[in-house]
């Protein structure tokens, strides 16, 4: 087993407290190491660094910033393999899949060394004789970050370069379940040049989390996690009177129409609704067929397709799928699928048998296919987040847009058709952040925002992207005039002219 894995405070590692936590090792079922819990005190030394070097970082100017991110940036892709081995070793996710998510998060730093181009403000001439107006977009002060476990680099990465780049300082709470990657993530940064202090990393639980939303100097929270927790750090940090994203639970719908290409929207399903076990916020979890024929064939192909995935550990470059992240998550999922069928789902394909030779104790499940699933019932009604794709079936395409749009969660929707017209319609229809046509998993680019509608945001502004910018950064607005002899204002409300 490893040490104890600690913090990063103030340009360097610190160790942690009495308190610890497992890290797992999820395809043998182990624990590889442990990873220290922040309490009060290694925030309180966190938040602290954070302030004391934000005068001096939001000084330096836009383009100085940008050149620090471009280093990182290239660090990144040239560390790129190390650190898709290091997602992989904790949180169990195939090495094609860690990296594909890396470079998601390369592209957030490449977007945000564009802040000289970003930040440059308003200008208005002549709002009135002699009187010019301008707007300066300046930093919120120090910020928080607080990540899941199922992308330990690419959603910090959301967050953190936006904020820097508009001259922010940062503290990330990365999940205690993958902790590694956010200490190697605050190295290249070092090494990058980033100043001590911009960047820091607390480890911990919700100890730690609680004394992030409440404590005095953080001035703005981002979140990304499931719908309750998403609420009470909206809620609490809110309270306190701190600007607030959070991002919370999905349950993303794929309609399928008469007209689809059977074969492309069960390829595209299978990867939505099992890459990287089914552990992501926008997997599909729901597919919709519209008409009984469309559902028989396009069940057919998906559990044709899931049963021949190769299920294995995330770092043998053969495995299409691997294992869960901890043997509570596995145990949660599990019940889910045992759920189902006392609902009464048809369990198409069940892989809650599956052994992964000399993997036995590992936390895998496999591929789970439900069909005849209703809205009445919990599996489609909760967020499961493992590999479980539940089929409803639907008599024409208003009722299918209205199971979608029944459901309290609207992260991302996708629509599969050869029709423009139907495509279109269901875009402007669908209740939701993200919608895909014939894109199973419509995740936006860098240069766009990501984030959902109803109870998968709380907050206006969705992470990266413009509303990145907006979020991390405070406007001030100048007007200005030089007049060249007394000018008395008079006791009325100044009006230009």
């Amino acid at each position: 087993m490893g040490g104890i894995i600690g913090h990063w405070i103030g340009g360097r590692r610190v160790a942690g407290g009495e308190r610890t936590a497992p890290v797992y090792d999820p395809a043998r079922g182990v624990v590889q190491a442990e990873v220290a819990l922040a309490g009060a005190a290694e925030v309180e030394a966190a938040v602290r660094a954070a302030a004391e070097a934000l005068p001096g970082w939001a000084a330096a100017p836009p383009l100085r910033r940008a050149r620090v991110l471009f280093r990182f940036r290239d660090l990144l892709e040239a560390h790129l393999d190390e650190l898709a081995a290091l997602i992989a070793r904790e949180h169990g996710k195939v090495l094609a899949d860690a990296r594909g998510s890396l470079q998601r998060g390369l592209e957030v730093v490449e977007y945000a060394c564009g802040a000289p181009e970003l930040l440059k403000g308003e200008f208005t001439a002549a709002v009135g004789t002699g009187v010019d107006s301008h707007a300066l977009f300046q930093p919120v002060g120090v910020c928080a970050g607080i990540t899941p476990f199922n992308f330990p680099a690419m959603v910090p990465l959301w967050m953190f370069p936006v904020a820097i780049a508009c001259g922010n300082t940062f503290v990330l709470k990365p999940s205690e379940r993958v902790p590694s990657t956010a200490l190697r993530l605050a190295e290249l940064l070092a090494e990058a040049g980033l100043p001590p202090g911009v960047f820091n990393v607390v480890q911990g639980d919700r100890e730690a989390v609680d004394a992030l939303l409440a404590h005095p100097d953080v001035a703005a929270v981002s979140f990304v996690g499931s719908t309750p927790v998403a609420e009470h750090v909206y809620r609490t940090a809110a309270a306190h009177g701190k600007r607030v994203q959070a991002l919370g639970g999905a349950k993303n719908h794929a309609v399928v129409l008469p007209d689809a290409d059977p074969d492309h929207a069960a390829e595209a399903l299978v990867g939505a609704a099992y890459g990287s076990a089914g552990e992501r916020c926008m997997a599909i979890s729901v597919a919709v067929a519209v008409g009984e024929e469309t559902a028989d064939a396009l069940v057919a192909a998906i559990a044709a397709r899931a049963r021949a995935l190769r299920v294995g550990p995330g770092t043998d470059p053969a495995s299409e799928m691997g294992p869960l992240v901890t043997p509570e998550h596995l145990a949660r999922v599990r019940g889910y699928v045992d759920l189902g069928v006392a609902e009464g789902a048809e369990l198409v394909v069940d892989g809650r048998g599956l052994r992964v030779p000399g993997h036995e104790e590992g936390f895998f499940l496999g591929p789970c296919l439900f069909d005849r699933v209703r809205p009445s019932m919990r599996i489609w009604r909760e967020e499961i987040f493992g590999p479980v794709l539940c089929v409803v079936r639907a008599a024409d395409a208003e009722q299918a847009l209205r199971i979608v749009n029944g459901h309290e969660y609207g992260n991302g929707a996708a629509v599969f058709t050869r029709s423009g017209r139907a495509a279109r319609a269901f875009a402007e229809r669908v209740e939701a952040g993200m919608v895909g046509i014939n894109v199973p998993i419509p995740v936006p680019m860098a240069f766009h925002s990501f984030g959902g509608w109803k109870r998968s945001l709380f907050g206006p502004l969705h992470v990266h992207g413009p509303d990145g910018v907006r979020f991390y950064v405070r406007r001030k607005t100048v007007t200005a005039r030089w007049p060249e002899g007394p000018d008395g204002g008079g006791l009325t409300m100044p009006v230009m002219r």
